[in-house]
C-alpha cells in the first residue's frame, strides 16, 4: 500500500564514467574516434556484402547481420554518452531511458546469439565440409538470422513490462552512462525480486548457453585442425580462432561479470568499465577480427572503394 503513495522519478541522472572535466574531455575524444570507427568500420563491411556477389553466403549474411547488429549497439549507448558530456547535461526522461534500455538489450542479445551462430557456421565448414551447403540452407540460415530477431525483441519488451511496475522514490543519479536494468534496480524502493529472477534466467540463456556453444564448436574445430597435415595450414586456423576467441572472451567474459556474478562482488566502476567493453571496444573491433584477416572481404572492400573513387573523379 505504500508504494501506491509514492511519486516515481520523471528522470534520471546519467552521472557517466566521470565527473572531472579534464576525463571527460578525453573521454569525449576517445569514445567520439571510437564510435567513428565503429560505424564505418561496420557499415562498410554491410555495404561490401550486400553489393559482392561473390560473398552471398552464409558466414557473410551472419557477418552482415553482426555487422548491423554491433552498429545499432554502439549507436544506441554511445552517442548519448558524447552529448551530455559535450552538454554538460546529464538527465534522461523515463520515456527515454526505457527505450535506451530496451534497444540497448535487444541489439545486446542479438549480439551474443549471432556470434554463437557464426561459430556454428564455422564448425560446420571446417568439420562437415562436404555437407556445408546441405546442413546450412538458405532456410536454416533464414532461421539462424532471424529466430534471434523475434526472440530479442520478445526478452528485451519483457524487461521493460518488469521495469514499469517499479517505483523511484529516492535519488534520481545513476552511477553510469547508460540506463541498464542492474544500477536502476538499486534505486528501486520498490521490490525487485522479479525483475532480478528474469534477469538471471535470460542471463543463462543468452549469454551462458551461446558461450558454452562457442567453447564447444571451437573444441571441435581445434581437433580438426591438428588433423591438418599442413603446418602452415594449421598455423593459419589457429591464428584465425586465437582472434575470435578473443572478441569472444571479452565480450562474454564481461557480459557474465555484470549479469551472471553475485551483486556482493559487483560495483559500479566495474559495471561500467564491463559495459564499455561490450557496448563500444567489442563492436570496434569486430570488423578488424574478421575482415583483416579475410582476404575475400578485403577484396570486396578494394572493389568497394575504387567503384567510389571512380564515380567520384
Amino acid at each position: 500500500m505504500e508504494s501506491r503513495n509514492q511519486t516515481s522519478a520523471s528522470e534520471f541522472i546519467l552521472l557517466g564514467l566521470s565527473e572531472k572535466p579534464a576525463q571527460e574531455t578525453l573521454l569525449f575524444s576517445l569514445f567520439l574516434c571510437m564510435y567513428v570507427v565503429t560505424v564505418v568500420g561496420n557499415l562498410l563491411i554491410i555495404v561490401a556484402i550486400s553489393t559482392d556477389p561473390q560473398l552471398h553466403t552464409p558466414m557473410y549474411f551472419f557477418l552482415a547481420n553482426l555487422s548491423l547488429v554491433d552498429f545499432c549497439l554502439a549507436t544506441d549507448t554511445v552517442p548519448k554518452m558524447l552529448v551530455n558530456i559535450q552538454t554538460r547535461s546529464k538527465s534522461i526522461s523515463y520515456p527515454c531511458c526505457l527505450t535506451q534500455m530496451y534497444f540497448f538489450h535487444f541489439f545486446g542479445i542479438m549480439d551474443s546469439v549471432l556470434i554463437a551462430v557464426m561459430a556454428y557456421d564455422r564448425f560446420v565448414a571446417i568439420c562437415h565440409p562436404l555437407h556445408y551447403t546441405t546442413i546450412m540452407s538458405p532456410g536454416l540460415c533464414g532461421l539462424l538470422a532471424g529466430g534471434p530477431w523475434v526472440f530479442s525483441c520478445f526478452v528485451s519488451f519483457t524487461h521493460i513490462l518488469l521495469m514499469t511496475r517499479l517505483v523511484f522514490c529516492g535519488s534520481n543519479e545513476l552511477p553510469h552512462y547508460f540506463c541498464d536494468l542492474t544500477p536502476l534496480f538499486r534505486l528501486s524502493c520498490t521490490d525487485t525480486m522479479v525483475n532480478r529472477v528474469f534477469v538471471l534466467v535470460m542471463a543463462v540463456m543468452v549469454i551462458a548457453t551461446p558461450f558454452i556453444c562457442i567453447l564447444a564448436s571451437y573444441a571441435r574445430i581445434i581437433v580438426a585442425v591438428m588433423k591438418v597435415p599442413s603446418a602452415d595450414g594449421r598455423k593459419k586456423a589457429f591464428s584465425t580462432c586465437s582472434s575470435h576467441l578473443s572478441v569472444v572472451a571479452l565480450f562474454y567474459g564481461t557480459t557474465i561479470g555484470v549479469y551472471l556474478c553475485p551483486s556482493s562482488v559487483r560495483t559500479a566502476v566495474k559495471e561500467k568499465a564491463s559495459a564499455v567493453m561490450y557496448t563500444a571496444v567489442t563492436p570496434m573491433l569486430n570488423p578488424f577480427i574478421y575482415s583483416l584477416r579475410n582476404r575475400d572481404l578485403k577484396r570486396a572492400l578494394r572493389r568497394l572503394v575504387n567503384r567510389k573513387i571512380a564515380s567520384s573523379s
